[in-house]
């Protein structure tokens, strides 16, 4: 894969140890990497050094990624932007491509995926569609994440919509995505 002019890449994880692995992948490849662990450190860095590859995951410690991706590309409009995440939803990938971002990869994914998401020379490949429809509880997850982002995240307002009490959206919200 060509290595673009600019060498940085922004990595934006609260997830110090998940950075450091991946930063150390990278810098291997030959990337000068820049880690963040919340949105003001990641802006600070992408008008410092004008990054032109970022890796950001969707759930910061208390921020959200997809709320942090416009203000990157605002300050650096050439910025590819990856949005990551152990939380995947149709929703949320959705949003991420809407707000800019290049493409919306799920945790885990090796270094060699998500240095092919920038490879723009490389041919889409295909993805296999699901032989059945999904599972009702994929589906539940799908409409609480939609209805979390139509709130801005605001776990309270989703309850209500929801007709749940908040402690139980904050209990299905911490809990992994349910397979197809």
């Amino acid at each position: 894969m060509p290595m673009p002019d600019n060498h940085y890449l922004l990595i934006v994880d609260d997830d110090a140890t998940f950075t450091r692995i991946l930063g150390r992948a990278m810098t291997r490849r030959g990337y000068q990497v820049l880690t963040a662990g919340n949105a003001s450190e990641a802006l600070d860095l992408c008008r410092q050094h004008s990054p032109r590859r970022a890796v950001v995951d969707l759930k910061l410690e208390s921020e959200s990624g997809l709320h942090l991706l416009p203000q990157l590309i605002r300050i650096n409009p050439k910025l590819e932007v990856l949005i990551l995440t152990g939380y995947s939803s149709i929703s949320t990938a959705v949003e991420a491509i809407k707000l800019g971002a290049l493409n919306y990869l799920c945790k885990p994914a090796s270094v060699e995926d998500i240095l092919a998401t920038f490879d723009t020379d490389a041919s889409p490949e295909t993805t296999g569609i699901s032989e059945g429809p999904p599972s009702v509880e994929r589906l539940e997850w799908e409409h609480i994440q939609r209805v979390l982002a139509e709130n801005d995240g605001n776990i309270s307002a989703t309850a209500r919509r929801l007709g749940m009490h908040r402690r139980t959206l904050q209990r299905k919200l911490q809990k992994r995505p349910v397979k197809q």
